[in-house]
Formats: structure tokens, sequence, C-alpha cells
């Protein structure tokens, strides 16, 4: 099973300044949060002129994240994003258990009233009227 890595990209939507630590908290699945934590402890714990340094090296390098979708055509189809992440610790990123079983909970009802409408349509006498037609 071959895993395909993801490239390092700025993420301009979750970030803050630039969206260097977003892309990085992104990168490596954690959360925005604990990114920023560790580069405001690094830059005061005196690592500041290091950590400045790379992070305009990151703002000026990187590809926004955003910019790099819509040149490797990832196209929405207007549903959003269908994955579910749970997060199983503090620090990863995704959806809590119990708000992502709300949020499947969700879809799968969507897709049953769906499926109830094409059920519908299908065994009506309509249809089969216009398949029978279709026919001759």
């Amino acid at each position: 099973m071959t895993s395909v890595r993801k490239p390092l990209l700025r993420d301009d939507r979750n970030g803050k300044i630039a969206g260097v630590c977003a892309g990085v908290a992104d990168y490596f699945g954690i959360e925005n949060w604990l990114v920023r934590i560790i580069t405001l402890a690094a830059l005061f714990l005196g690592m500041g002129s290091f950590v400045l340094v790379l992070y305009f090296a990151g703002w000026i390098v990187l590809e926004k994240k955003s910019k790099h979708e819509a040149s490797f055509g990832a196209v929405s189809n207007g549903q959003g994003d269908d994955s579910v992440e749970v997060k199983t610790q503090v620090w990863q990123k995704g959806e809590p258990p119990k708000q992502a079983l709300q949020h499947l909970s969700h879809k799968f009802n969507s897709l049953e009233l769906r499926l109830r409408d094409i059920e519908r349509h299908v065994t009506s006498s309509t249809f089969q009227l216009n398949r029978e037609f279709n026919k001759l």
C-alpha cells in the first residue's frame, strides 16, 4: 500500500498572519493552536531570530493552499469534504467523537431522504409510463 505525502503548503484560509503555522499543522495532522503555541514559546525562549527567519522563509517559499488546489484541479462538487476525521488525542486534528457521530448521522439522514426520493420516482406510475413509451 503506497501512501502519497501531501505537500507542505501555507493554509491561507485558517492562518492568522500568513498561514505558515496552519500549513505546518495541516501537514503533520495536529491542531493549529498547538503549532502556534510552540512557535510563540520558541520565539520568546531564546530562539527568536531563528523562528522569525524560518517563519518569513516559509511565508515567501511556501505556496498558498488555495492557489495549489486551483492549479492542480481540486474540483469541489458543492457538497464539501465528505471525510470525517475523529480525534483521539487533544492535539490531533479532527472532530471530537460526539461531534463526528452527529456529523455522520446528519449525512446518513440526508442520504436516506435522497434515496427515498429516488425510490418514490422509480416506483411511480409516471416513470413506468415513460419507460413504456421509450421502449416503443
